[in-house]
């Protein structure tokens, strides 16, 4: 017979209790199924540390963490929550991460300030054999342009390259991003180039690191090329650096232009492109419609608040920064490193020094926020202002500052010594600069001047000789100005290359004239020249750049309108004084941006007050 027949039939109560068997199974399994899926679905949308915890709890009970996936919501859910030791001990436990755990434990450490942490995993995944993707690398690359580690940043390009990751869009305009935050303009252009395909978020990364790296002409030319090649639409942060390219070149027509389709593409409630805008018009010499547009933001947060009261500070409109800042405080928004930089800045160009050091209190006291060499700088510069400099110097001396916080930092003193013709400082301040290799013609420079304006004529000659001897020279002080949507540049002592020079040339002679009939004396406001007889020094000073500007937007800018001027270096108190008296002689608004803040001139005074 054959098996089928050999078998018995199942009773009635057996084939029951198999039917019943079968059916619990199967219940069993979809309630499992269902109470998951209800367990994943309140792990996303876990919002408290108390849920993640009592979660927790549950997936262990319920055996979920027996499953990767769900392993890695939980994880997920701490690192939203910033408890990264939490998410790390439950990786630890994991038997076997995926590249979604690595990833997720890597951006989590970036997330709560331990970039270099996120790094060292990396490198533990890469020793464990899992695959990173594109994801991984971009958040690997992301660690790296947050510490500025180009080094780092190139050996994950040459995985990327390994991998075969060199296509992928994300993963390179990470790297762009990088190249530029580490100050390799070049490298993000050659990875610019080389990819097949480009979006807008590429084209902002480039654009961006132009911006960051000091290249805002470069910036303007691609944004100009990505309008006439992409039908993307530029987004707000391309059109933020865009606005902050032309803050950097006090390019207000550009500004203008940029502030319009900002409007159109309905991007000018977004704060990052309102505190930019706010910042553009404040540099180009617009400070009213600077403020015009923080007041039309309805709620500003910290972003706007902050770029407002850097505005007003280079001003040096303190109260009204001041003002602003309790205007925040008030509405509890709290401030940030960068806030307290901007009112630190302020009390220092008001020389409102007791207010200042009540803020710096303040900070670590009230705020938490630990003071660093930026806000130290501001309070030296405070100090130094008002003669207090061995307090200035003592302050100096006991701040520890990185590679370019240390050249502000003794260069301001520095500054403020030759003011107030303290040699014994200037010799420690310009030693630290050229012991440094930091502004050293600068340092040179300024402390020949204060040697000669102290009478010590042989140490001011001795000085100099080094200088050529060692080959060191100044950068030559130039100014421009802007006149419709083009740029003219001017430097000192240079009139046969200016458009009509000779024409400006009588315009500031006759100028001259008229501000001797007021009580000018040129080159009575302390600035020293070495070799130069007094005839010569008048013309020296007569021809310095910011003059030759303001004679040529004398010429062609109508009147009645502002003449902005923009300088690479600090506008001497004898051109400051030269300025103030023509504002009054001419009837006009002049706004030069030096290299430290702004200055205002107007029916004969300077919003300075002459305190800068």
């Amino acid at each position: 017979m054959c098996e089928r027949a050999m078998r018995k039939p199942l009773n009635q109560n057996a084939t029951f209790a198999l039917t019943t068997q079968y059916l619990s199974r199967q219940i069993k399994r979809s309630y499992f199924h269902s109470k998951a899926h209800h367990h994943i679905q309140q792990l996303q949308n876990c919002i408290d540390f108390a849920s993640a915890t009592s979660l927790h709890s549950e997936s262990v009970k319920c055996g979920f963490l027996t499953r990767t996936f769900t392993t890695n919501l939980l994880m997920n859910c701490y690192i939203r929550l910033q408890r990264i030791d939490h998410a790390r001990q439950l990786f630890d436990e994991m038997f076997a991460p995926n590249v979604v755990s690595w990833t997720s434990l890597i951006a989590g450490y970036i997330n709560t300030g331990k970039a270099r942490m996120a790094l060292w995993l990396f490198g533990k995944m890469s020793e464990c054999s899992v695959m990173p993707n594109e994801f991984t690398f971009a958040t690997v690359i992301n660690a790296s342009s947050i510490l500025a580690d180009l080094r780092t940043g190139k050996e994950i390009h040459a995985h990327v390259e390994v991998l075969g990751f060199q296509a992928n869009l994300v993963v390179c305009s990470s790297l762009v991003d990088m190249y530029g935050k580490c100050n390799d303009v070049d490298g993000a252009r050659r990875v610019f180039d080389f990819m097949y395909d480009r979006n807008v978020v590429s084209w902002t990364s480039m654009i961006t690191a132009y911006v960051q790296n000091g290249q805002g002409n470069e910036a303007l030319q691609l944004f100009r090329e990505f309008n006439f090649l992409m039908e993307d639409h530029p987004n707000h942060f391309m059109l933020a650096s865009i606005t902050n390219a032309c803050a950097s070149l006090g390019k207000l027509v550009s500004g203008k232009v940029t502030h319009g389709a900002v409007i159109r593409r309905g991007h000018d409630s977004s704060d990052i492109v309102a505190s930019a805008l706010v910042d553009m018009y404040a540099k180009c010499g617009c400070l009213d419609y600077s403020n015009k547009i923080f007041r039309r933001i309805p709620y500003p947060s910290l972003i706007p608040y902050t770029s407002m009261i850097v505005s007003t500070a280079k001003y040096g409109l303190g109260k009204q920064a001041l003002l602003l800042f309790s205007e925040m405080i008030d509405r509890r928004i709290k401030p940030n490193d960068v806030t307290f930089v901007g009112v630190l800045h302020a009390c220092s160009h008001s020389g409102l020094v007791n207010e200042g050091l009540q803020y710096l209190k303040s900070m670590h006291e009230k705020y938490g926020i630990v003071p660093d060499a930026k806000h130290y700088t501001c309070v030296v510069d405070m100090l130094a202002r008002i003669g207090r400099l061995d307090e200035a110097y003592q302050l100096a001396k006991s701040t520890r500052a990185e590679h370019n916080d240390w050249a502000l930092l003794w260069g301001t003193l520095l500054s403020a010594s030759r003011l107030f013709g303290r040699v014994d400082i200037a010799v420690k301040a310009s030693k630290q600069l050229i012991d440094s290799n930091q502004q050293v013609a600068g340092a040179y420079i300024t402390l020949s001047n204060t040697y000669a304006l102290a009478g010590e004529w042989e140490n001011a000659h001795n000085l100099r000789s080094k200088m050529k001897q060692t080959g060191v020279y100044k950068e030559p002080g130039c100014s421009w100005i802007e006149i419709k949507d083009s740029t003219y540049v001017f430097y000192a002592g240079d009139v046969s290359s200016c458009p009509q020079g000779s024409e400006m040339v009588n315009l500031l002679k006759e100028l001259e004239r008229r501000v001797k009939e007021r009580g000018y004396v040129g080159g009575s406001m302390g600035l020293v020249f070495v070799d130069v007889e007094e005839e010569a020094k008048e013309e020296i000073l007569g021809l310095h750049s910011e003059r030759l500007a303001l004679a040529f937007g004398l010429i062609n800018i109508p009147k009645g309108a502002t003449i902005r001027i923009m300088k690479n270096l600090r506008m001497c108190r004898d051109c400051h004084e030269v300025f103030t008296l023509i504002s009054e002689i001419v009837d006009r608004e002049f706004v030069v941006r030096d290299l430290n803040r702004f200055h205002l001139f107007k029916n004969g005074s300077c919003i300075c007050r002459d305190f800068w």
